[in-house]
């Protein structure tokens, strides 16, 4: 029998993977630098397979995973449209970016806490999805 601490930290990393290819598709357009857009497609590529890896997870346990919620999810969409109105520089970009991978690894950390019996398989993948919005925090400090 699969805990129920499993499936709900794998549920939050579904659904934070999601939001993070969302954020970074919101901007994608936007971007002028090569460099930086390089860096966010890897990104995104990398989240994406982390994903894939999690969903096969989330199918042994019968569970579809979680989307994001639908009021962060909108609240997300609106600051970057917003912000990239006033300000579509990669520099306003990359502060996007690491607000948003910021939350993130805040939540992720927060799941990782509350659901102390997760087996180590959705342990280290929420582990990996926050070593990947560290990583990324850490290449967008050049463009702000």
């Amino acid at each position: 029998m699969v805990q129920p601490d499993t499936i709900r930290l794998m549920r939050e990393c579904d659904a934070g993977i999601q939001m993070g290819v969302g954020a970074i598709d919101d901007v994608l357009d936007y971007t002028k630098d090569s460099t930086l857009r390089q860096c966010l497609v890897d990104c995104k590529n990398r989240h994406i397979v982390l994903k894939d890896e999690l969903q096969i997870l989330l199918r042994n346990c019968h569970d579809e995973g979680k989307e994001p919620n639908p009021v962060a999810k909108s609240m997300s969409w609106i600051k970057t449209n917003a912000k990239l109105a006033i300000d579509n520089s990669d520099s306003a970009i990359a502060s996007l970016i690491t607000d948003g991978c910021n939350m993130g690894v805040k939540s992720l950390n927060k799941y990782l806490n509350q659901y102390k019996a997760a087996d180590g398989q959705s342990t280290d993948i929420a582990k990996r999805l926050i070593s990947l919005e560290e990583n990324l925090v850490s290449s967008m400090r050049p463009y702000l």
